[in-house]
């Protein structure tokens, strides 16, 4: 049994079980959280699609912690002309841990 959500824009396929990054939420780690979004559920051959949500599921998570991502460079450069930029971002991530998905 798998279920897709979105999450930060994102969308994410997920099983009971796994462990995944989604953008920054607000709570606390060890806390439990319920996800709504819910955009698809599979079980086996019975497969609901919402439109644009799937009625009464959810998916539920513990959060496992906070953190950030790996840098990301950005570099601008003309060349001939002395001109150079370099920037950094490192984006914001909360550990989830699937604990059950119901539909």
């Amino acid at each position: 049994m798998y279920a897709v959500i979105k999450s930060g824009g994102k969308q994410h396929r997920v099983v009971e079980g796994e462990k995944l990054k989604v953008e920054l939420l607000n709570a606390e780690p060890g806390q439990s959280i319920t996800l709504e979004d819910i955009l698809m559920v599979v079980n086996g051959d019975n497969i609901q699609i919402g439109t644009p949500v799937v009625a009464g599921a959810k998916v539920t998570a513990e959060v496992l912690g906070h953190g950030r991502h790996d840098k990301v460079r950005i570099i601008k450069m003309r060349r001939r002309k002395h001109y150079r930029k370099q920037q950094g971002h490192r984006q914001w991530f909360t550990e989830l841990k699937i604990t059950a998905i119901s539909a």
